[in-house]
């Protein structure tokens, strides 16, 4: 079922076309996430779908809901989290939560929150105290306090260690398993990898390709990057290197050094014939390692960019 449709949506800040054009829609339950390089357009699209920003033209419907006719309902159904300067410094995890309670008609327990979002140890400490990871988890406590359908999280890992995001997604993953929609942005692959549901890619403000990551990766090619290192030095992996040209199922080499690569469209058949060769000549492969397509792999072809965090 569809929870939110978004067509043909574009927005100018003076000679800046910030979003050109964006249509998508979102699935109930689902973590539907937009990705893209700072200044692509992504942050701006999910204020205009918030309703914090004015379209200049499109529209955003929320089953049969709209911005300019349905404000009040569709406030009650969605959640956004708000960027740190939105809490109160001075209070605790449990009083920011129990204050953004009071401003719904029904909230969650602030004991639920606290709990969900990892803080229950916290509850007393005033936010000004807490790390940066920690603060993340209760800018989405404060996105959930109200119980909402629909969850609006804008690059919420930006700028944490590796724990610290892994944290943020576990409770992401926890949403969906409560049902809720994520609507997410990043512009870490990884993350939208791992994640996703769907994701919509996005660069000078305008979808460049949307689908699953599965089948965006697949999309690009059927080809995989099998790598090797050669403990008998550079000669081994250039003998190497002459035999895989002349296999069927490799369909280009590159070699540096003592180390090889080989693009084969059928990985199990290419090492089964190249261990038979190195096995004959005596020669010993160190590592050896099939590298498989990601969403950066997705990223680049679709834009002809290298990714930029």
């Amino acid at each position: 079922m569809t929870v939110l449709e978004v067509k043909q949506l574009k927005k100018s800040f003076g000679d800046i076309h910030a979003v050109r054009d964006i249509s998508f829609t979102v699935k109930t339950g689902e973590i539907f996430t937009i990705i893209g390089p700072n200044g692509a357009g992504k942050t701006t699209t999910l204020e205009m779908i918030e309703g914090l920003v004015t379209p200049d033209q499109g529209e955003i419907s929320y089953g049969s809901l709209t911005w300019d006719k349905h404000a009040a309902d569709i406030k009650k159904m969605i959640g956004v989290q708000p960027q740190s300067s939105a809490m109160f410094d001075l209070l605790t995890p449990q009083e920011n939560l129990d204050l953004f309670a009071t401003f719904y008609d029904k909230a969650r327990p602030t004991e639920d929150i606290l709990s969900l979002v990892n803080l229950t140890e916290h509850r007393n400490n005033q936010v000004k105290k807490l790390s940066g990871g920690q603060r993340q988890r209760l800018a989405i406590g404060l996105a959930m306090i109200s119980d909402p359908e629909i969850i609006f999280l804008d690059e919420p890992t930006t700028g944490l260690d590796p724990q610290a995001r892994r944290n943020i997604w576990d409770i992401i993953q926890q949403l969906k398993a409560f049902g809720k929609t994520t609507i997410l942005t990043t512009h870490y692959m990884e993350e939208a990898e791992k994640l996703s549901d769907r994701v919509c890619i996005v660069d000078q403000g305008r979808i460049i390709t949307l689908d699953t990551p599965a089948a965006l990766i697949e999309r690009l090619t059927d080809e995989r990057e099998v790598r090797l290192s050669f403990l008998d030095g550079e000669k081994a992996a250039k003998e190497a290197e002459q035999y895989s040209e002349n296999l069927p199922s490799v369909t280009r080499t590159e070699r540096n050094n003592r180390a090889l690569k080989l693009w084969t469209i059928n990985p199990e058949d290419t090492l089964y014939d190249f261990f038979k060769f190195t096995k004959e000549h005596g020669y010993q492969v160190e590592q050896v390692s099939i590298h498989e397509m990601s969403l950066e792999d997705v990223f680049i072809a679709f834009t002809g960019k290298e990714w930029r965090d």
